[in-house]
């Protein structure tokens, strides 16, 4: 059985992305576009649209063509969007590349996804010397020996007239490990992303009189539909910071009197328990959206009493540009620890893990999502792409989730990452979640490991807070308290800090190899 959206249908303009977001920014004259939270440089949405047009002339005159692929190795900035939206005009692909990627990653993914140039920063410059793959490296600000895309911007050439089929050209080609696996191109056409900033922005309106943070990468897909497209597309302004720094993004929320952020646990984390909060005016924030990794209900609403704001969370991957569930603005009673209900125009299923066998509400079962805004496949990977989506449509996520009966959808964990003890199935975000409601954890992370015998058992990474006494005793007795016998931390071990993604993620495959090292 389908489980259908309560929110309909929803019609999907047939325009490229770059028409769908800025088709009305010329008409929002000197409107901010973009403030940059660190220096107060304004780009206005007039502006924003001339510079697109301009830059997207400048790489026509430097040879680029439709169906040509652009790497963005940036952090985030206001020159961002300029770029991004300038390549999709001229007719480009965009890969958007991890701001940490080593510089292994970046050439891999160059070659891989065949891009003709790159767009940096010159801080980045030593991770570019052997690119073979790109005919060029330019700067968004200066160096030596490059040209800037200011260079391209005074360039004086026209824009490029290209014709878009929304629903055959790619738009964005970033890299995701799927469900398993190494990063592939992740293959997301114009039409899969404008259907997205629709559902999206059906689901969380803004307007003009919002200003959103945007601390969470634009090369994520997360940070780029949601905090850049969907907030452009709605005629927002946009505050991006380029790294998250507890203080500057305080002081960013208080001197910019942001109405809107959109974040990832570690973040809520951080404002529900940190003491620096106190010290900022925060009264203008109204709404926070927790994503990219699971939120716990508690934890949500620790820091929604703390800011008398509304925090919920959504849910998405990659895969589906990204976003398939959120718990809409202006949810009256919003279901604690839900992701919120199907998108506009999205279909979910839930599946057995061991059969295939279609479950319904209440059950627990791996969760398939179809709508437009699954992707088109992996690039150049057609069996990773069939083992994903199937000849249906249905886009298997690798995620466990529930369904109320009210359409409140739950995540549990992820397939891949369930750890099973004796036979148990024990999902380690069920366990964060309670590590985190300790007053003396500061942050946690809980990964299965085995014992001389083979077992697998839950073991417990911890970062204790700052003044607080907390032994690893204190620890498996307070989990074991909440949770069912065969749920119970069997393993501690105290860390200065969880490593995590830029959007973050928990990296358990970092955490897996301390466990090794610490024998």
């Amino acid at each position: 059985m389908s489980f259908h959206s309560p929110h309909g249908d929803i019609r999907v303009p047939d325009l490229a992305l770059h028409q769908a977001v800025l088709g009305s920014a010329s008409a929002r004259g000197e409107h901010p576009a973009l403030v940059d939270g660190l220096t107060g440089q304004i780009i206005s949405y007039a502006r924003l649209a001339e510079m697109v047009e301009q830059l997207a002339g400048g790489f026509a005159a430097a040879g680029i063509r439709k169906g040509d692929v652009i790497g963005l190795f940036s952090p985030n900035s206001v020159l961002y969007p300029v770029v991004f939206h300038a390549a999709l005009t001229a007719g480009a692909t965009v890969t958007t590349i991890n701001a940490l990627a080593t510089a292994h990653d970046l050439q891999t993914q160059l070659a891989d996804s065949k891009a003709k140039l790159l767009v940096t920063i010159s801080a980045f410059l030593d991770r570019t010397t052997d690119l073979a793959s790109v005919e060029e490296v330019l700067v968004c600000d200066t160096a030596e020996g490059h040209r800037s895309i200011h260079d391209l911007l005074e360039s004086g050439a026209d824009a490029p007239q290209v014709e878009f089929d929304p629903a055959a050209d790619l738009a964005v080609l970033p890299y995701s490990s799927g469900t398993t696996g190494t990063p592939k191109g992740v293959m997301l056409t114009h039409r899969n992303l404008v259907a997205n900033v629709a559902q999206a922005g059906h689901a969380l309106p803004l307007s003009a009189e919002d200003r959103v943070i945007a601390v969470l990468p634009f090369f994520h897909i997360y940070g780029l539909t949601v905090l850049m497209n969907v907030a452009l597309a709605s005629g927002a302004t946009v505050v991006p910071l380029p790294r998250f720094d507890l203080s500057i993004f305080l002081r960013t929320l208080q001197d910019h009197r942001i109405t809107k952020a959109f974040v990832a646990p570690p973040i809520v984390l951080a404002m529900a328990k940190h003491p620096m909060v106190d010290d900022y005016d925060l009264s203008s924030l109204s709404f926070m959206l927790s994503g990219a990794a699971p939120l716990d209900g508690e934890l949500a609403e620790a820091c929604s009493r703390r800011l008398n704001c509304t925090v919920v969370q959504g849910y998405g991957m990659t895969e589906l540009s990204p976003v398939s569930h959120v718990v809409p603005e202006g949810e009256s009673k919003p279901a604690p620890g839900s992701v919120g209900k199907a998108l506009a125009g999205t279909e979910c299923r839930l599946i057995d893990v061991e059969t295939g066998a279609d479950l319904g509400v209440g059950e627990t079962g791996e969760l398939l999502v179809r709508g437009p805004q699954v992707m088109t496949g992996y690039l150049g990977h057609p069996e990773a792409t069939d083992a994903t989506v199937d000849a249906e449509g249905w886009l298997h996520t690798g995620d466990l989730a529930r369904v109320d009966e009210d359409s409140n959808w739950y995540i549990v964990d992820r397939v891949k990452e369930l750890i099973k003890y004796k036979g148990y199935q024990v999902p380690p975000a069920e366990l964060e979640a309670v590590l985190l409601t300790h007053p003396g954890i500061a942050d946690a992370a809980v990964i299965g490991t085995t014992d001389a015998e083979g077992e697998e058992y839950p073991h417990a990474f911890v970062v204790v807070s700052p003044g607080s006494d907390v032994s690893a005793e204190d620890v498996t007795g307070y989990v074991a308290e909440r949770v069912a016998p065969y749920k119970k931390i069997r393993g501690v071990q105290f860390v200065e800090s969880i490593p995590k993604s830029a959007s973050g993620k928990i990296l358990r495959k970092d955490l897996r190899g301390q466990v090794e090292r610490s024998g």
